[in-house]
């Protein structure tokens, strides 16, 4: 039997585990560096800087939904989803679309305009699911990521 609840700061150790997992299978395993006390003090502390979600199969730890506010100017508040996984052992059991669900339920409630997410291009099994619950694959814009480095190196130059 399916259940989700929230993540609480005893659970650090496992978002950990199963946030290597997620990198594992998107064979960005070398990229993980978050530990469990940065999970405690970003995501449990006064000023939160996520939220995540742990969903458990007959009290198993089956699966997890990360996600985070932003502000759009176009829209105003938004939520964007981090990370969505299941473990392999749990697939084919709806709870990808429960954690999403819960998610949407979060988002509706807090008056945010919508969710924001990625996906690689070769996880056709997700594309499929988000294709189905009616997502926009927004393939005319190019993410950016500036690596921690070039952040440093940036901001030298700020007088």
């Amino acid at each position: 039997m399916l259940s989700i609840r929230p993540a609480s700061a005893e659970d650090a150790g496992l978002l950990r585990t199963l946030i290597r997992e997620l990198a594992d299978f998107e064979r960005e395993l070398d990229s993980v560096s978050i530990t469990e006390t940065d999970l405690v003090r970003d995501g449990f502390g006064a000023d939160p800087k996520f939220r995540a979600l742990i969903a458990e199969w007959d009290k198993q730890a089956a699966g997890y939904a990360f996600f985070f506010h932003f502000y759009s100017t176009w829209q105003g508040r938004q939520l964007f989803l981090e990370d969505l996984f299941v473990r392999p052992q749990f697939r084919g059991r709806g709870i990808g679309r429960a954690l999403l669900s819960y998610v949407a339920n979060i988002a509706r409630n807090e008056n945010c305009r919508a969710m924001r997410w990625e996906v690689l291009d070769w996880n056709k099994p997700a594309i499929e699911l988000y294709q189905s619950l009616g997502a926009t694959f927004l393939d005319d814009w190019r993410l950016v990521l500036l690596p921690s480095e070039e952040v440093r190196r940036l901001a030298e130059k700020a007088a």
